[in-house]
């Protein structure tokens, strides 16, 4: 793990880089909330990443999970089973991540980009990572209740269908966050655009929908956003849904 992949954004919220994609960790006291768990080859820098903050993968109250492609859904399986921790998704992720239906990017659509600058790269690197390896869970369950969890950070889900059926950014209302997964992110190997944006139209599996999506997340009262690629975006998150928007028209 780099030695800058652990970014404090504030007490008791940090946002991880892995590989690729990043993962965020809530914690209270002892407690965690681990939201997103990076790729299956990104394992050893989540437990790192726990441990570099002083807990292990028992303090895990829950993992959330903002959408079940293999770059989030990586360890949660592994989570579960090992460690018997909760892993909770919108409803209509759940069968997704039981891999009852696979709303990913394919080989092929992958290969008929790949002409595009870093598309080849992310491909090899993803694939490597595990990004076609099975990670169906056993037993991934949908949110207990509506509003905020009663999990450390009381991040509130916010259905943002469009790049899945069932994806979901969580708001951290105290603390003006949002972390966005891949419905809003600030950057990715395959863009050639810095600062927030929409991944390229072959990640999502009904783009009119995520375009539809960064209507919800412009109304969320946020000025710090924490995506699912790229770096902690500070400013108003209301105006970064707006900019990627106007990009993506």
């Amino acid at each position: 793990m780099r030695e800058d992949a652990i970014v404090e954004v504030a007490a008791g919220i940090h946002l991880v880089h892995g590989s690729n994609t990043n993962w965020v960790i809530l914690t209270e006291g002892d407690a965690v909330t681990l939201i997103d768990t990076g790729y299956p080859g990104d394992r050893p820098d989540v437990l790192a990443s726990l441990d570099a903050l002083g807990h292990s993968p028992e303090a895990i109250s829950a993992v959330l999970i903002t959408h079940a492609h293999n770059d989030h859904l990586g360890s949660a399986e592994y989570l579960s089973s090992t460690y018997g921790v909760p892993v909770h998704l919108h409803e209509e992720e759940v069968a997704h991540a039981r891999r009852e239906f696979l709303q990913q990017v394919s080989v092929g659509e992958v290969m008929r980009q790949a002409w595009r600058p870093g598309v080849l790269p992310w491909a090899v690197h993803a694939i490597r990572s595990g990004g076609t390896a099975d990670v169906r869970m056993t037993r991934p369950e949908p949110f207990p209740g509506q509003g905020a969890l009663d999990l450390p950070g009381g991040p509130v889900p916010v259905h943002t269908p469009g790049h899945t059926a069932g994806h979901c950014v969580y708001h951290l209302p105290d603390a003006g966050i949002v972390i966005s997964g891949d419905a809003l992110v600030s950057g990715h190997p395959t863009s050639r655009i810095q600062g927030p944006q929409l991944l390229p139209a072959m990640f999502h599996a009904e783009r009119a929908n995520a375009l539809a999506s960064l209507k919800l997340i412009e109304a969320l009262s946020a000025d710090v956003l924490l995506p699912g690629h790229g770096p902690v975006h500070r400013g108003s998150v209301s105006e970064a849904a707006q900019r990627a928007q106007e990009l993506a028209n």
